[in-house]
């Protein structure tokens, strides 16, 4: 009877894990891709990454990479563990080829902030959540040209191998400033980094270089913490404005300190709790819901008027 007894139970277990197991098979699986963190952002990208995988009902992996071929070789691991879906955020172009791999096996890509440029032909497959690039640069633009009144030079500090990102904010200033202050001359396009280090050595560089500067269109907020450095070490009081871009919660502080208050210091938002929505539109994707397949968030200039507004001790970036 005990012998009879223990197998019933042994019978009971094996069907309980394996229920389990099928309902861990039936959930979601996703492969999240991030960059190796290389300044705040990307880290608050990586932290707001892990909290929404954790919080929703899906299996995932969760990997980083330090730079294009190393995350091409993880989109192929992915292809091979069988993923659902692949959330993948690229700070640098080439991973295209590997994308479509993924996409010629019917796993759907949700990309996050640089777009990944694959072949037409997979767009149905392809799903975009960004911050406004564009209209990051162009409300850029507004902000300098309102605090010049519409006159004055401008150094802009930005970083080519971003790709669309700092091409679309680029594009972005630059409309701005051809259609509304023909009078602003961007007298120079200082390639930099979205690092605070970066912003130190290349806006020292610029105010040696140039010996009136009325604005810094900068794309990132880090590199603007750099350049304001740079500026308060020379002794520069020529600069009236700079901007950012992110939503680092340093730099809003710094927008309130008084050592700054002969200058605006702003910045466009582009938060990175924007890849909460990129992780659960793949999830909703997968579940059958209807998702856009560009999704723009739009962005908010802040400065010293509104950033206790934006304050938040809790975020780590």
């Amino acid at each position: 009877m005990k012998k009879i007894i223990a197998l019933m139970l042994a019978l009971v277990m094996a069907f309980a894990m394996m229920s389990i197991a099928t309902a861990e098979e039936d959930k979601p699986y996703i492969g999240i891709l991030a960059p190796a963190t290389t300044h705040g952002w990307v880290g608050g990208v990586a932290y707001y990454a892990q909290q929404a995988a954790d919080s929703l009902d899906i299996n995932y992996e969760f990997l980083t990479s330090s730079d294009a071929e190393e995350m091409s070789s993880q989109i192929e691991t992915l292809i091979t563990l069988g993923v659902d879906a692949i959330v993948v955020w690229p700070q640098f172009t080439g991973v295209e080829t590997a994308a479509e791999k993924a996409l010629e096996q019917g796993i759907l890509i949700s990309n996050f902030d640089m777009i990944i440029a694959v072949n037409e032909q997979y767009a149905d497959g392809m799903y975009l959540l960004t911050g406004d690039n564009y209209g990051m640069g162009y409300e850029g633009g507004r902000y300098i040209a309102e605090k010049l009144e519409g006159k004055g030079k401008v150094v802009a500090l930005c970083k080519p191998a971003a790709g669309n990102v700092n091409d679309d904010r680029m594009a972005g200033f630059k409309d701005y400033i051809a259609e509304n202050a023909p009078d602003i001359e961007l007298i120079a396009e200082v390639a930099s980094d979205f690092t605070r280090e970066a912003g130190l050595k290349d806006m020292t560089d610029a105010l040696t270089a140039y010996s009136e500067i009325d604005a810094v269109f900068s794309l990132d907020d880090e590199t603007s913490i750099g350049a304001l450095q740079a500026i308060l070490e020379a002794g520069r009081t020529d600069v009236k404005a700079i901007t950012g871009g992110g939503g680092c919660q340093e730099y809003f502080n710094m927008m309130l300190d008084e050592k700054y208050a002969n200058i605006w210091v702003a910045s466009a938002t582009y938060s990175p709790n924007m890849i909460i929505a990129c992780i659960e539109n793949a999830v909703a994707v997968i579940n059958g819901e209807a998702v856009e397949h560009t999704v723009v968030i739009p962005t908010t200039i802040v400065d010293r008027d509104n950033a206790p507004e934006f304050l938040d001790a809790n975020t780590p970036y």
